[in-house]
């Protein structure tokens, strides 16, 4: 019976969907040991009673249990599968409220950015003594995780713990290959893809069909659509020759050229401070779900599209190979990036684990984009290692968009107010009275 732990099962919606996924697969009946975890006990025992629903509904012959303590939950662990939101809602708010006070902006904030950097602050530990702990527990299981920001507390993860069976879960790559797939008017199967740099910022490098590329058609949609046009991600696109996966409001902030100009943010259509509404409906959904389980209605849902954790699981668990998009450590992958980077490249999942595919020819363009996040990235996973907090604000000064927002009196000054904002959520060694005009 293969162990499965969904630690942040409280988060109600994504544990339906992963559970719902394993659940309808007839090789994995009776087969299954589930564990869920979270620190809220509500939201912990909601989890539990959605879980036994959904196990009773599909005849999946699951063992379901439920444990608050986190050693408790991992003991014997094949996969342990991570959604944190370190800091819940109040966190998150603090990420957008104290750097618009400076005339910073931002939409999603969470991979890099004030928002991504403090994020990362108070993530990283949680995770890395997840990792610890895993170390211990279940020292030959998977980590899966879902938890931005993906490159940074991957990172940390592996430098701090050693962990080696480790692999991020994002939605961006698969999304962007049926968008742009129905861009083109084919479905997503008949296309060959071929994407890779980091999760939030990889490239479609190879975007083909009948032997040839469909870049082409690609550019003629978008010249009969105007509309189409006037997205960030079309915009880089156009100046870098290459796709990029995230949303057009994730890439805008990762990037100087648009955040920080009024007429750009209009003429593209940014939603400034989009993740707080995103964090409402969050919240509504978890509401939901428990009328609906109170109710009695169904719970169980086959999705047009698996969840990209089940799809690994199934992969694995049944030696059925698949080709997912996954974020693993560098390891030369794409050598023009550190090898203590994690990056997003395509794997071959199956019984014998992940098979990442190394990009031989990756355009210098990217790498250089690519290599102004992982500035952001590595500065703050040694702030937290290191217990340094100069490289809070090392990090801050080279974020692109933080940079093309504030002078550098005003960085220095943000990141001291967000350091005493999220205080009690910081490692004890960062958050020090000692910087005062220091860098």
């Amino acid at each position: 019976m293969a162990t499965l732990v969904l630690t942040g099962a409280g988060n109600v919606e994504l544990t339906r969907r992963i559970l719902s996924d394993l659940f309808v697969v007839p090789e994995l009946a009776g087969t299954l040991r589930v564990v869920l975890h979270d620190i809220d006990r509500e939201r912990l025992d909601t989890a539990q009673v959605l879980a036994d629903r959904l196990n009773a509904e599909a005849s999946a012959g699951a063992r379901i249990e439920a444990h608050l303590d986190r050693r408790a939950a991992l003991d014997g662990a094949d996969f342990v599968v991570c959604q944190l939101a370190v800091g819940g809602f109040e966190a998150a708010l603090r990420d957008f409220e104290i750097p618009a006070r400076y005339g910073l902006r931002q939409t999603i904030a969470d991979t890099i950015g004030i928002g991504g950097i403090f994020r990362g602050l108070r993530t990283i530990p949680v995770l890395v003594g997840i990792a610890a702990d895993m170390a211990e527990c279940c020292p030959d299981a998977w980590l899966l995780s879902y938890t931005d920001p993906l490159v940074m507390s991957l990172w940390a993860v592996r430098a701090a713990t050693g962990l080696a069976n480790v692999a991020g879960l994002c939605h961006a790559v698969r999304d962007t290959h049926a968008f742009l797939a129905d861009a083109v008017g084919r479905d997503v199967d008949q296309v060959s893809f071929l994407t890779a740099g980091l999760p939030h910022q990889a490239f479609v490098l190879e975007f083909a069909a009948d032997g040839r590329s469909l870049y082409p058609e690609l550019a003629d949609a978008v010249a009969a659509d105007p509309r189409l046009a006037r997205h960030v991600r079309m915009e880089i696109w156009r100046r870098f020759g290459f796709f990029p996966t995230e949303s057009s409001e994730h890439a805008a902030e990762y990037v100087p050229w648009f955040m920080s100009r009024e007429a750009e943010i209009r003429r593209l259509g940014i939603p400034v401070g989009e993740y707080l509404g995103r964090l409402g409906q969050n919240l509504h959904i978890y509401e939901e779900i428990r009328r609906r389980m109170a109710a009695g209605r169904p719970m169980l849902t086959r999705w047009q599209d698996p969840e990209i954790a089940s799809e690994v699981l199934v992969a694995m668990l049944s030696a059925t190979p698949r080709r997912i998009n996954l974020t693993v450590a560098n390891d030369g992958l794409i050598p023009a990036l550190g090898n203590d980077c994690f990056v997003e490249v395509p794997a071959t999942v199956d019984g014998d684990g992940i098979t990442p595919r190394r990009i031989e020819s990756y355009p210098v363009q990217l790498a250089a984009l690519n290599r102004t996040y992982v500035n952001v990235a590595e500065l703050t996973v040694h702030a937290v290692l290191d217990a340094d907090p100069r490289h809070i604000r090392h990090a801050a000064m080279l974020d692109p968009n933080t940079a093309a927002s504030l002078p550098l009196p005003e960085i220095a000054k943000l990141c001291d107010e967000m350091m005493e904002a999220h205080r009690d959520l910081l490692p004890a060694g960062i958050v020090t009275p000692d910087l005062k005009g220091e860098a």
